[in-house]
């Protein structure tokens, strides 16, 4: 109960992002707006002031972002494995492979902050932000392969990406953030969090999911079932305890991130049935969650 508690606050505004945008703000125009201001100002305000004024334990965090990758790259591999399942042309499985091993930054830095405050919000951070650079190259480069679009030019222009490495230099060069700065910083960050949520939700698609039921199936499987046991295994096998450790779980836990959606549409992908998955995952991340956060 403890564990869905701590989950409801964050999935009534995903929840509150459906209804909106059903029935008060149906313009598409609006909740493209949002998820702009969120994805090109305001998270990156909420992960650079998180990386720039956390103390960063190397011997925690090197620990934890190569097992972030490996998790990430067997969540890749084990999506491409049911390609066979799939039924579908090569740009259409490479749009919804993307969905196994992608990941919902905004649900993560909501929970990680409720599981383990700031530290735990900033460790999440990094952890996600290293991640983008890595889930943007497999994702570009399968998508690359079947449409158009280059995987540098993609990442260079990330704003996340941005974010992270900005935040981390600005952190080991020993900077301090002035007060102006981190109240500024502090009040988009403090935006980013709702407004990613309600964008979330304003971005949930139902429809027919396309192709063979049983591909989509073993997507979701892969995305909230296999990933965190991997996480689990994987943390344990190499000493990972504390706030680390459950922050490798949660992260491998989240649901597809709505990203996938975007980059599908922009390099000519199946973007209906990557629809179908966030919002698949994203339903379904509520009982899973629940249940990863009973067990740490």
């Amino acid at each position: 109960m403890q564990s869905l508690l701590l989950l409801l606050p964050d999935f009534s505004l995903i929840l509150l992002g459906v209804l909106l945008r059903r029935w008060l703000v149906a313009d598409p125009g609006f909740w493209t707006g949002v998820e702009k201001l969120v994805y090109f100002v305001l998270f990156p305000a909420l992960l650079f002031r998180a990386l720039a004024s956390v103390t960063i334990d190397l011997g925690t965090t090197l620990p934890l972002v190569a097992s972030g990758i490996t998790v990430m790259f067997l969540g890749f591999l084990m999506g491409f494995a049911g390609r066979a399942l799939m039924g579908l042309s090569g740009i259409a499985f490479a749009s919804r492979l993307q969905c196994a091993y992608r990941f919902n930054t905004y649900i993560a830095i909501a929970i990680a902050g409720k599981l383990h405050g700031a530290d735990g919000l900033a460790l999440m951070g990094a952890l996600c932000g290293m991640m983008v650079p890595f889930a943007n190259i497999m994702a570009v480069g399968m998508l690359a392969r079947h449409g158009q679009g280059r995987v540098m030019r993609e990442l260079v222009r990330n704003p996340l990406v941005i974010a992270t490495l900005s935040g981390l230099a600005f952190n080991l060069a020993g900077g301090t953030l002035a007060v102006p700065a981190e109240a500024f910083l502090s009040r988009l960050g403090d935006a980013a969090v709702a407004l990613g949520l309600l964008a979330v939700g304003g971005a949930l698609r139902w429809g027919s999911a396309g192709g063979n039921v049983a591909g989509s199936v073993w997507i979701v499987t892969v995305k909230l079932a296999l990933m965190p046991v991997v996480a689990w295994l994987l943390g344990r096998a190499v000493g990972l305890e504390g706030m680390a450790f459950d922050l490798l779980v949660l992260f491998a836990a989240m649901p597809s991130a709505s990203s996938a959606y975007i980059l599908a549409m922009r390099m000519g992908g199946d973007g209906a049935g990557v629809a179908w998955l966030i919002s698949a995952t994203t339903l379904l991340a509520v009982p899973t969650l629940t249940f990863w956060l009973t067990v740490l």
